[in-house]
C-alpha cells in the first residue's frame, strides 16, 4: 500500500503528469461513452449496415496506425508541448464531427471522427510516455506507470454513463455529454503547463540530456 501511495502522491504533486492523467481519465470516459452507443445508432440513425459499421470503426485503426508511423517524425519535427496537446484536441474535434452526423447523417464524418480519435491518442501516448520517463525519478518509473494505467479504469465508467443516457434518453443526448467530455479534458490539457514546453524537461535543445 505504501508503494501505490508513493506512486500517487508523485503522480498528483507533478505539475505536468497530474493533468496528463486527468485529461487521459476523462477522455476514457467520454471516447467508451461513445463506443457504448455507436453501433444502433449507425444502423438507426445513419443507415448503415454491418458492413458500413465495420468500416466506420475500422477508420480507428487506419488513424492509429497512421498515426504510429509519423509520430517519430512529429517528435522531431514539433516541440513536445504541441505533439502533447494535440491528441486532446483531436478527440475533441472528433467528438464535435460525430455530433454533427445528428444533424447531418454521414458516414463519411463518422468515419472521420474515428480516425481523429485513433490517430491523435497513439500522438499522446508516445508524447506523454516519453514524458513521463523523462521526468520521473528511476526508482519509481513502475509504480508512476502503474498509476498512470489506472486511467483505463475510467472506460467501464463511461460506457456505463453511455449506456444510461442511451437507454434513459437517446443516443444523440449520449454523443453531446460525451463531446462536453472531450471539452474538458481538451481544456484540463491547455490550462497545464505541458502544452508550452519547448523540449523535455532536463534536455538540452537537441534532445540530448543536460545532466
Amino acid at each position: 500500500m505504501l508503494v501505490e501511495a508513493e506512486g500517487i502522491g508523485f503522480v498528483g504533486r507533478h505539475p505536468l503528469l497530474r493533468p496528463i492523467f486527468l485529461t487521459q481519465t476523462i477522455f476514457n470516459v467520454g471516447y467508451f461513452a461513445i463506443f457504448a452507443v455507436y453501433a444502433p445508432y449507425a444502423i438507426h440513425h445513419l443507415g448503415l449496415d454491418a458492413t458500413g459499421v465495420g468500416l466506420t470503426l475500422g477508420c480507428l485503426g487506419a488513424g492509429m496506425v497512421l498515426g504510429a508511423f509519423f509520430a517519430a517524425r512529429l517528435m522531431r519535427t514539433l516541440v513536445i508541448g504541441t505533439v502533447i496537446a494535440i491528441g486532446p484536441l483531436a478527440g475533441f474535434a472528433a467528438s464535435l464531427l460525430m455530433v454533427t452526423t445528428v444533424w447531418a447523417p454521414s458516414a463519411i464524418l463518422a468515419g472521420t471522427a474515428f480516425f481523429l480519435m485513433g490517430a491523435g491518442p497513439i500522438l499522446w501516448v508516445v508524447s506523454t510516455t516519453t514524458l513521463r520517463q523523462t521526468v520521473t525519478p528511476p526508482a519509481l518509473l513502475g509504480r508512476v506507470t502503474a498509476i498512470n494505467s489506472l486511467a483505463y479504469g475510467a472506460r467501464p465508467i463511461g460506457a456505463a454513463i453511455g449506456a444510461a443516457i442511451g437507454g434513459w434518453w437517446n443516443a444523440e443526448a449520449c454523443l453531446v455529454v460525451a463531446a462536453g467530455g472531450f471539452l474538458v479534458q481538451a481544456l484540463v490539457i491547455l490550462a497545464s503547463p505541458a502544452p508550452r514546453l519547448a523540449r523535455l524537461p532536463g534536455t538540452d535543445r537537441d534532445g540530448s540530456c543536460s545532466r
